[in-house]
């Protein structure tokens, strides 16, 4: 028991490093080596879903029986067009149009917006602790963005945007695969959710349609990282850490995937935060924390 648990803690640990580094290369990608965030779209959803789906196959596992009922069937179409495109697409743009760093950590606010529906639907009650929580990721979000001031926007307004909407995305994709994750394996459905948006991305910007991308080395082995051990081995390790863990212990390891790409940032790409920033990213995780820790 002993050794599955710390199983369970190196898996999720690289896992959530690997999250956290994949929007660190794929900002370098965007920004040094000019790879079209369409075309990266649709490859990295491609190849994320062939590769998850291949490794079920490997396991021996079945991959098919969510086909087999057409509500299911259905459900999982919709949850990977709006939920898992919506998400991918939205969380690409804003580190294209910003960085990996505040990308991850707008993204990051998602589960306030879990909690505002949850308010408005009237599934549950409006707080006091909810008030404090969203008011408290508000100014964090604030610091983040203007260390501030107005004066000193951190990213441009198109950053921000495309920030927000994967954020609400991501609160969709919460809340809507609840349904499919109950009746079938958490990799099967994240990997069939890749391969059919990838394949809906295509009629938007087709694989084939390199446009001017130089595959250099440099680039070759940027999208190798992104897609096969930023996307893929990352939600295997994760999802494999969930079956040896406690909900608190993942929630926590997962926090690693915004530090790690607040450090690579830093540290490889030469973002600058200021200690108002730092602190603004600090209250958002620290919410995240809360919200995930808390009771149902």
């Amino acid at each position: 028991m002993r050794n599955q648990r710390f199983l369970g803690i190196v898996l999720a640990l690289i896992g959530a490093s690997l999250w956290g580094l994949n929007g660190t290369v794929s900002q370098y990608l965007f920004q040094h080596q000019h790879v079209d965030v369409n075309w990266f779209v649709t490859a990295r959803l491609l190849g994320a879903g062939v590769i998850l789906l291949g490794l079920q196959l490997i396991r021996k596992k079945p991959i098919m029986a969510v086909w087999h009922y057409k509500k299911f069937a259905l459900h999982l179409v919709f949850f990977s067009i709006v939920g898992m495109l919506g998400v991918q697409y939205s969380y690409m743009a804003a580190i294209a149009y910003g960085n990996s760093a505040v990308a991850t950590l707008l993204q990051y606010t998602a589960p306030v917006f879990i909690i505002l529906y949850l308010i408005f639907s009237r599934q549950q009650p409006f707080l006091r602790m909810d008030v404090l929580m969203i008011i408290a990721t508000l100014v964090g979000t604030w610091l983040l963005l203007t260390g501030g001031s107005l004066a000193n926007f951190s990213v441009p307004m198109s950053a921000i945007i495309w920030g927000l909407i994967s954020a609400v995305t991501l609160a969709f994709y919460t809340l809507y695969a609840k349904t499919l994750l109950a009746h079938f394996s958490a990799l099967v459905v994240i990997g069939w959710a890749m391969l059919i948006a990838g394949i809906g991305m295509n009629f938007i910007h087709p694989i084939w349609a390199v446009g001017t991308i130089d595959f250099t080395w440099q680039t070759n082995i940027g999208l190798f990282f992104t897609i096969f051990f930023g996307t893929a081995i990352a939600f295997w390790f994760f999802f494999q850490s969930v079956g040896y863990l406690s909900a608190k212990e993942s929630t926590l390891l997962g926090t690693v995937e915004p530090l790690m790409a607040i450090f690579s940032s830093i540290v490889w790409l030469g973002l600058a935060f200021s200690g108002l920033q730092m602190l603004g990213a600090a209250l958002i995780l620290g919410i995240v924390l809360i919200i995930s820790l808390m009771s149902k």
